[in-house]
């Protein structure tokens, strides 16, 4: 692959004392890794000194002071700041909450500027980094408002692949929330990604119900029969593959989930329970509907291990591995899109 053909991927460093500088470490630690993309890291270099002395790392880090001086086949820090950082494995600690955010907003503003393709992001606490300036729950809505687009979180592993009606909002209200109009809203997002972003030309698409065995004729609640049925009939009959509502409980363990190219949860838990039960340590949370491609692991920062070593780093490959293949698709997409011809002659 010719240099100039590598996707350059931008990296936001997270919250200094979890484990996200460790597992950015061990991900490029092998410079196989390379080959396939220019990594640019949003932090310092004296910061990512400090942590690749104390995991004793042999990784080389390339610092540069802007984005567009980055080099293909190096490891390229940005420096975001240049002033030492007290760091404290496992603390949460509101002035590291800053530096989390100074990294993602510059990351964000390079792939804004078309100075970075893609944007992995490393875990933060979504505690620490409120402020007046920033007050979002967490890098999807930031993310929705910096990059034109509504946003859903779309949790990928292989063919698994979970979105979300409902992402952070406390349960109780998590039904009041959920109108035809967010629903029609989810599903196209969902059903756009997958023939953009996965090649899926007719994709197939289930929804779970919100109550439990889809409220049971109205025993067990009434809004799968008001709101959720309703609009999933109407959707379908206009041409979208989606069906539903299922029942929650035996909807994974059956396999029905093996049916479908992607599968839409009522709520937060509802989805990410079985999805990191069966994909955990291999799954990516995807922003999807963004005009640009976002990825992160499927966890977070893990103070309990932070700066002991033990942070497993193949969830932060598998979301740069993604990044990258979403990337490519989303382009082969738009080509083909505007030039039907190619893809009849390839």
């Amino acid at each position: 692959m010719k240099k100039e053909e590598k996707v350059v991927v931008g990296i936001s460093v997270g919250d200094l004392n979890g484990i996200g500088p460790e597992i950015i470490i061990k991900a490029y630690e092998d410079n196989r890794s390379l080959e396939l993309s220019t990594p640019v890291i949003f932090a310092s270099g004296k910061t990512m000194q400090f942590f690749k002395t104390h995991f004793n790392s042999k990784i080389n880090f390339f610092n540069i002071d802007d984005v567009k001086n980055l080099v293909h086949g190096k490891v390229n820090v940005v420096n975001v700041w240049k002033e030492p950082v007290k760091v404290e494995f496992g603390k949460e600690d509101k002035n590291i909450g800053e530096y989390a955010i100074k990294s993602l907003e510059a990351a964000t503003k390079a792939i804004k500027n078309g100075l970075v393709d893609v944007l992995v992001t490393a875990p933060i606490n979504k505690h620490n980094i409120q402020s007046e300036k920033f007050n979002f729950p967490g890098h999807t809505n930031y993310l929705a408002k910096e990059l034109d687009g509504k946003s859903l979180m779309f949790m990928v592993s292989g063919n698994l692949r979970v979105g979300l009606l409902t992402d952070h909002v406390p349960l109780k209200d998590a039904a009041n929330h959920i109108t035809e109009d967010l629903i029609r809203e989810k599903i196209e997002i969902v059903k756009t990604s997958l023939i953009q972003d996965f090649g899926i030309s007719k994709p197939r698409v289930a929804v779970l119900a919100i109550n439990p065995h889809a409220g049971d004729s109205g025993v067990i609640g009434n809004e799968d029969d008001i709101v959720l049925r309703p609009a999933l009939e109407k959707i379908r009959e206009e041409g979208t593959l989606v069906y539903g509502p299922y029942s929650a409980d035996s909807f994974f363990g059956s396999n029905n989930y093996k049916n479908f190219d992607a599968v839409i949860a009522s709520y937060h838990d509802q989805g990410l329970i079985p999805f990191k039960t069966i994909a955990f340590g291999a799954g990516v949370n995807y922003t999807a509907g963004l005009s640009k491609v976002r990825t992160s692991p499927d966890h977070g920062t893990a103070y309990e291990i932070a700066g002991k070593g033990k942070a497993d780093e193949n969830s932060f490959v598998q979301a740069i591995y993604t990044a990258i293949k979403i990337f490519k698709n989303r382009k082969e997409y738009n080509i083909y899109s505007k030039n039907p011809l190619k893809k009849a002659s390839k």
